[in-house]
Protein backbone atom coordinates (compact mmCIF):
# COMPACT_ATOMS: atom_id res chain seq x y z
CA UNK A 1 0.00 0.00 0.00
CA UNK A 2 0.81 3.29 -0.22
CA UNK A 3 -0.30 7.22 0.06
CA UNK A 4 -0.08 9.94 -2.75
CA UNK A 5 -1.83 13.10 -3.23
CA UNK A 6 -2.38 16.10 -5.69
CA UNK A 7 -3.65 19.58 -4.46
CA UNK A 8 -4.62 21.71 -7.59
CA UNK A 9 -5.31 25.78 -6.17
CA UNK A 10 -5.44 29.03 -8.09
CA UNK A 11 -1.19 29.35 -7.77
CA UNK A 12 -0.24 25.91 -8.65
CA UNK A 13 0.01 22.67 -7.58
CA UNK A 14 1.34 20.64 -4.94
CA UNK A 15 2.33 16.92 -4.95
CA UNK A 16 2.91 14.63 -2.00
CA UNK A 17 3.72 11.11 -1.49
CA UNK A 18 5.29 7.87 0.70
CA UNK A 19 8.19 5.85 -0.15
CA UNK A 20 6.83 2.85 1.50
CA UNK A 21 6.62 -0.29 -0.57
CA UNK A 22 6.53 -3.04 1.78
CA UNK A 23 5.94 -3.18 5.70
CA UNK A 24 5.94 -7.30 6.49
CA UNK A 25 7.01 -8.02 10.18
CA UNK A 26 10.93 -8.09 9.60
CA UNK A 27 10.98 -6.48 6.18
CA UNK A 28 10.54 -2.49 5.16
CA UNK A 29 11.35 -1.05 1.87
CA UNK A 30 10.96 2.18 0.84
CA UNK A 31 11.04 3.30 -3.27
CA UNK A 32 10.01 6.65 -4.57
CA UNK A 33 7.19 6.97 -5.77
CA UNK A 34 7.17 10.93 -7.32
CA UNK A 35 8.84 11.07 -11.17
CA UNK A 36 9.13 14.68 -12.23
CA UNK A 37 9.30 15.86 -15.78
CA UNK A 38 10.90 19.33 -16.65
CA UNK A 39 11.06 20.75 -20.23
CA UNK A 40 12.01 24.67 -19.32
CA UNK A 41 10.26 27.19 -20.65
CA UNK A 42 7.66 24.95 -21.97
CA UNK A 43 6.10 22.20 -19.68
CA UNK A 44 5.94 20.11 -16.38
CA UNK A 45 4.84 16.64 -16.06
CA UNK A 46 4.31 15.01 -12.28
CA UNK A 47 3.40 10.98 -12.47
CA UNK A 48 2.43 9.79 -8.61
CA UNK A 49 1.95 5.95 -8.16
CA UNK A 50 0.45 3.20 -6.35
CA UNK A 51 -0.30 -0.18 -6.68
CA UNK A 52 2.44 -2.67 -8.07
CA UNK A 53 5.80 -1.44 -8.33
CA UNK A 54 6.42 -3.28 -11.00
CA UNK A 55 3.67 -2.15 -13.21
CA UNK A 56 4.69 1.28 -12.20
CA UNK A 57 8.34 1.41 -12.93
CA UNK A 58 7.44 0.11 -16.42
CA UNK A 59 5.62 2.64 -17.00
CA UNK A 60 7.57 5.39 -16.08
CA UNK A 61 10.75 3.66 -18.05
CA UNK A 62 8.24 3.51 -21.20
CA UNK A 63 7.29 7.52 -20.50
CA UNK A 64 11.26 8.49 -20.35
CA UNK A 65 12.25 6.39 -23.22
CA UNK A 66 9.58 7.91 -25.51
CA UNK A 67 10.57 10.99 -24.69
CA UNK A 68 14.10 10.57 -25.63
CA UNK A 69 12.83 8.55 -28.92
CA UNK A 70 12.34 11.13 -31.56
CA UNK A 71 10.47 8.46 -33.72
CA UNK A 72 7.85 8.10 -30.76
CA UNK A 73 4.22 8.13 -31.94
CA UNK A 74 3.47 10.04 -28.54
CA UNK A 75 5.50 11.76 -26.03
CA UNK A 76 5.18 13.91 -23.10
CA UNK A 77 6.61 16.66 -25.41
CA UNK A 78 4.36 16.19 -28.37
CA UNK A 79 1.08 16.29 -26.20
CA UNK A 80 -0.49 19.20 -26.92
CA UNK A 81 -2.51 19.04 -23.53
CA UNK A 82 -2.44 17.35 -20.61
CA UNK A 83 -5.73 14.87 -20.79
CA UNK A 84 -3.77 13.38 -23.76
CA UNK A 85 -0.92 12.34 -21.14
CA UNK A 86 -3.59 10.72 -18.75
CA UNK A 87 -5.02 9.06 -21.79
CA UNK A 88 -1.59 7.63 -22.43
CA UNK A 89 -0.23 6.96 -19.27
CA UNK A 90 -3.47 4.28 -18.65
CA UNK A 91 -3.06 2.55 -22.07
CA UNK A 92 0.31 1.88 -21.25
CA UNK A 93 -0.44 0.53 -17.67
CA UNK A 94 -2.96 -1.49 -19.33
CA UNK A 95 -0.69 -2.99 -21.68
CA UNK A 96 2.18 -3.23 -19.21
CA UNK A 97 -0.85 -5.32 -16.79
CA UNK A 98 -2.05 -7.58 -19.94
CA UNK A 99 1.49 -8.52 -20.70
CA UNK A 100 2.13 -10.24 -17.75
CA UNK A 101 -1.70 -11.00 -16.59
CA UNK A 102 -1.25 -14.90 -17.04
CA UNK A 103 1.47 -15.46 -14.91
CA UNK A 104 -0.18 -12.90 -12.57
CA UNK A 105 -3.65 -14.48 -12.14
CA UNK A 106 -1.50 -17.67 -11.50
CA UNK A 107 0.38 -16.56 -8.78
CA UNK A 108 -2.51 -14.66 -7.57
CA UNK A 109 -0.66 -10.89 -7.55
CA UNK A 110 -2.42 -8.21 -8.62
CA UNK A 111 -0.82 -6.20 -11.37
CA UNK A 112 -2.88 -2.91 -11.08
CA UNK A 113 -1.27 0.31 -10.38
CA UNK A 114 -3.18 4.01 -9.95
CA UNK A 115 -1.49 6.75 -10.99
CA UNK A 116 -1.80 10.75 -10.24
CA UNK A 117 -0.78 12.92 -13.70
CA UNK A 118 -0.58 16.19 -12.97
CA UNK A 119 1.01 19.55 -14.12
CA UNK A 120 0.74 22.54 -16.70
CA UNK A 121 1.52 23.13 -20.50
CA UNK A 122 2.58 26.21 -21.37
CA UNK A 123 -0.46 28.88 -22.44
CA UNK A 124 -3.04 26.33 -20.62
CA UNK A 125 -4.13 26.06 -16.53
CA UNK A 126 -2.58 23.57 -14.58
CA UNK A 127 -4.13 20.14 -14.19
CA UNK A 128 -4.56 16.87 -12.16
CA UNK A 129 -5.68 13.59 -13.35
CA UNK A 130 -6.90 10.20 -11.45
CA UNK A 131 -5.63 7.40 -14.01
CA UNK A 132 -7.11 3.94 -12.88
CA UNK A 133 -5.95 0.44 -13.15
CA UNK A 134 -8.44 -0.04 -15.93
CA UNK A 135 -7.38 3.02 -17.81
CA UNK A 136 -9.28 5.59 -17.73
CA UNK A 137 -9.05 8.88 -15.82
CA UNK A 138 -10.87 11.61 -14.48
CA UNK A 139 -9.98 15.50 -13.85
CA UNK A 140 -9.80 17.19 -10.34
CA UNK A 141 -13.08 19.71 -10.36
CA UNK A 142 -12.84 23.27 -8.72
CA UNK A 143 -15.53 21.50 -5.90
CA UNK A 144 -12.71 18.77 -4.69
CA UNK A 145 -9.35 20.29 -6.14
CA UNK A 146 -7.21 17.31 -5.04
CA UNK A 147 -6.94 13.64 -6.16
CA UNK A 148 -5.46 10.76 -3.92
CA UNK A 149 -4.32 7.13 -4.62
CA UNK A 150 -3.49 4.22 -2.43
CA UNK A 151 -4.07 4.27 1.25
CA UNK A 152 -6.58 7.58 1.41
CA UNK A 153 -9.04 7.13 4.03
CA UNK A 154 -6.86 8.48 6.78
CA UNK A 155 -6.13 11.82 5.12
CA UNK A 156 -8.75 12.70 3.67
CA UNK A 157 -10.53 13.99 6.40
CA UNK A 158 -7.60 17.13 6.64
CA UNK A 159 -8.35 18.37 2.80
CA UNK A 160 -12.25 18.35 2.85
CA UNK A 161 -11.72 20.67 5.62
CA UNK A 162 -8.86 22.71 4.62
CA UNK A 163 -8.52 22.46 0.84
CA UNK A 164 -9.84 25.54 -1.67
CA UNK A 165 -8.96 26.94 -4.74
CA UNK A 166 -8.06 30.10 -3.19
CA UNK A 167 -5.44 28.24 -0.72
CA UNK A 168 -2.08 29.52 -0.85
CA UNK A 169 0.31 26.91 -1.98
CA UNK A 170 2.06 27.45 1.07
CA UNK A 171 -1.05 26.39 3.06
CA UNK A 172 -1.73 23.50 0.67
CA UNK A 173 1.87 22.07 1.25
CA UNK A 174 1.68 22.15 4.67
CA UNK A 175 -1.76 20.50 4.82
CA UNK A 176 -0.92 17.84 2.05
CA UNK A 177 2.31 16.88 5.00
CA UNK A 178 -0.19 16.95 7.59
CA UNK A 179 -2.32 14.50 5.57
CA UNK A 180 0.59 12.21 4.87
CA UNK A 181 1.33 12.16 8.58
CA UNK A 182 -2.10 10.97 9.45
CA UNK A 183 -1.97 8.64 7.23
CA UNK A 184 1.11 7.19 8.65
CA UNK A 185 0.51 7.66 11.93
CA UNK A 186 -3.17 5.25 11.38
CA UNK A 187 -1.61 2.74 9.12
CA UNK A 188 2.14 0.65 8.84
CA UNK A 189 1.84 0.34 5.04
CA UNK A 190 2.11 3.56 4.23
CA UNK A 191 5.66 5.39 5.91
CA UNK A 192 8.33 8.03 5.37
CA UNK A 193 10.52 9.23 3.47
CA UNK A 194 7.86 12.11 2.59
CA UNK A 195 8.54 13.72 -0.77
CA UNK A 196 6.97 17.06 -1.80
CA UNK A 197 6.97 18.77 -5.12
CA UNK A 198 5.46 22.39 -5.16
CA UNK A 199 4.52 23.54 -8.72
CA UNK A 200 4.06 27.53 -9.17
CA UNK A 201 1.51 28.98 -11.92
CA UNK A 202 3.36 29.27 -15.66
CA UNK A 203 6.65 28.65 -14.11
CA UNK A 204 8.86 26.18 -15.90
CA UNK A 205 11.91 25.78 -14.23
CA UNK A 206 12.77 23.13 -11.64
CA UNK A 207 10.18 23.23 -9.07
CA UNK A 208 10.75 22.87 -5.04
CA UNK A 209 11.25 19.44 -4.31
CA UNK A 210 12.25 18.12 -1.21
CA UNK A 211 12.42 14.91 0.80
CA UNK A 212 11.57 14.64 4.34
CA UNK A 213 12.46 11.84 6.63
CA UNK A 214 10.67 11.37 10.19
CA UNK A 215 14.21 12.96 11.55
CA UNK A 216 13.90 16.37 9.18
CA UNK A 217 13.34 19.59 11.52
CA UNK A 218 10.44 20.96 9.49
CA UNK A 219 8.56 17.78 9.36
CA UNK A 220 9.22 17.21 13.21
CA UNK A 221 8.01 20.26 14.10
CA UNK A 222 5.33 19.64 11.70
CA UNK A 223 4.22 17.13 13.81
CA UNK A 224 4.59 18.45 17.39
CA UNK A 225 2.35 21.56 16.57
CA UNK A 226 -0.46 19.55 14.96
CA UNK A 227 -0.26 17.04 17.37
CA UNK A 228 -0.72 19.45 20.29
CA UNK A 229 -2.97 21.93 18.48
CA UNK A 230 -5.36 18.99 17.92
CA UNK A 231 -5.27 18.43 21.93
CA UNK A 232 -5.84 21.93 22.53
CA UNK A 233 -8.60 22.14 20.53
CA UNK A 234 -10.35 19.27 21.94
CA UNK A 235 -9.91 20.52 25.56
CA UNK A 236 -12.05 23.60 24.13
CA UNK A 237 -15.15 21.46 22.89
CA UNK A 238 -18.81 22.25 23.74
CA UNK A 239 -19.43 20.35 27.74
CA UNK A 240 -22.36 18.23 27.69
CA UNK A 241 -25.17 19.59 29.87
CA UNK A 242 -24.49 17.41 33.01
CA UNK A 243 -20.64 18.24 32.68
CA UNK A 244 -21.62 21.92 33.19
CA UNK A 245 -24.15 21.26 36.35
CA UNK A 246 -21.28 19.38 38.06
CA UNK A 247 -19.15 22.48 37.70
Amino acid sequence: MTYCLAVNVNKGMVFASDSRTNAGVDYVASHSKMRTFIFPGDRSIYVLTSGSLATSQAVLNRIATDVEDKDAKFSLLTAKYLHEIADYVGELSQAYQMKHEAAMNKSRISAESSFIIGGQISGQQCGIFHVYPQGNYIKASAETPYIQIGESKYGKPILDRIIAPNTSLEDAARCALVSLDSTIRSNISVGPPIELAIHTSNDFSEPYHNTFTINSPMYKSLQKQWNEGLKRAFKRLPRFEWEKQSD
